[in-house]
């Protein structure tokens, strides 16, 4: 089977943070990419959902984003939020920082979904007994820098204050909760006013993707508004400041005719414990023994729609990064299935949600890999 494996050559959304750091001048932070020296405040903005294959397939809606148009970079696997969120916070591969999915096992725990830091697919709040610093223990790239002298903010979603993920992927600095747009911008100005350097995130244009489908009129007016909001930073971008604006993933619009419902399939669920994951990257957990038949049973019945593999094939090829720790290899499936083209891999008893949605991501095509690095100097 020929597997995609990740270029050696592109850069990867792991080296921005470190990337700007270094940039500023803070110790114990490589520059992984060409960036100027002398910044004397930054931000990192990330763009939910915004993969260079949709920024340049859609240039006439976000003029702006456009004009800054530069470097690709790859996110890794699974291209999907919460493995990009923390591998931006971390600086880590997912095979290293260990949240390999929307969802997946913890040893002794069960399946989690750890956008809300629940049981998968339901279930009550496991922060108390799942401590989010003891699934992600690797210091952030924010508490690092904080303690190198640097003033960090955390700009996101007043919701998401304390939430699971905040505290797994983005702990350190202060974080600052925004309500809109408006108050992103502000807070953003604020920090690079003051030489300080700040994540901010925008969660929006992955929503409406997912709900509308990428490129939809829903969508187009999402971009229009992030293209506004990273002007009115630059409008006032002070001199040795930095915005680099960079997205987790891209996304597809899957094809109802290319869509396979597992929960529908019974030979799909023989032999199988349980399936974490999301529509288009599965984990699938197989009972004792029984390795070889699920395997084998995916792979014949998804043939051309993904890219079924062992636990093992797909770290050998270098999904999860160069290395996969051993805490972290129980929480991948013992079968990875990554979709192609566009189809998508659902669960309409488990996932109804999930399934009736018309865009994801998180398999290994170039739509959902690669993202754009947008640089702005003052």
């Amino acid at each position: 089977m020929d597997l995609p494996q990740p270029d050696p050559d592109v850069p990867h959304l792991a080296d921005v943070v470190p990337s700007v750091l270094a940039a500023m001048g803070s110790e114990g932070f490589d520059r992984r990419l060409p960036l100027r020296d002398g910044i004397a405040g930054a931000c990192v903005l990330l763009i939910d959902g915004l993969g260079a294959e949709l920024l340049d397939a859609h240039v006439a809606d976000a003029p702006v984003l456009a004009g800054l148009r530069g470097q690709t970079l790859q996110v890794g696997f699974p291209s999907t939020t919460v493995a990009g969120l923390t591998t931006l916070g971390t600086g880590c591969r997912s095979g290293e920082h260990g949240l390999v999915g929307y969802s997946f096992r913890l040893p002794d725990v069960g399946l989690i979904n750890p956008l809300r830091w629940r049981p998968h697919p339901w279930g009550d709040d496991l922060r108390g007994d799942v401590p989010p610093e003891d699934v992600q223990p690797h210091p952030t790239v924010f508490e690092r820098a904080t303690s190198a002298g640097v003033a960090v903010n955390i700009i996101s979603g007043a919701q998401f204050t304390n939430s699971g993920l905040t505290r797994a992927a983005l702990r350190g600095g202060q974080y600052v909760g925004v309500h809109a747009l408006g108050d992103l911008a502000s807070k953003v100005r604020k920090t690079l006013s003051t030489n300080g350097f700040c994540y901010a995130y925008h969660s929006e244009l992955d929503l409406l993707g997912h709900l509308y489908g990428p490129g939809s009129p829903a969508w187009r007016m999402q971009l229009r508004h992030v293209d506004r909001l990273v002007e009115s930073i630059l409008e006032e971008m002070p001199p040795g400041g930095l915005l680099a604006v960079v997205a987790d993933h891209g996304m597809v619009s899957v094809d109802p005719d290319d869509i396979v419902d597992i929960d529908n399939h019974k030979a799909l669920i023989n032999g199988v414990e349980a399936v974490g994951g999301e529509p288009r990257a599965r984990h699938v957990y197989v009972d004792d023994g029984a390795l070889a038949d699920v395997l084998a049973t995916w792979q014949e019945t998804l043939a051309d729609r993904a890219w079924v593999v062992s636990r093992d094939q797909a770290i050998e090829a270098g999904w999860f990064g160069e290395r996969v720790s051993d805490a972290v290899r129980p929480r991948i499936g013992d079968v990875v299935a990554a979709a192609r083209g566009s189809a998508a891999m659902v669960r309409r008893d488990v996932e109804p949600m999930e399934s009736s949605l018309i865009g994801h991501h998180g398999s290994l095509t170039f739509a959902e890999q690669m993202v754009p690095l947008l640089l702005a100097y003052g």
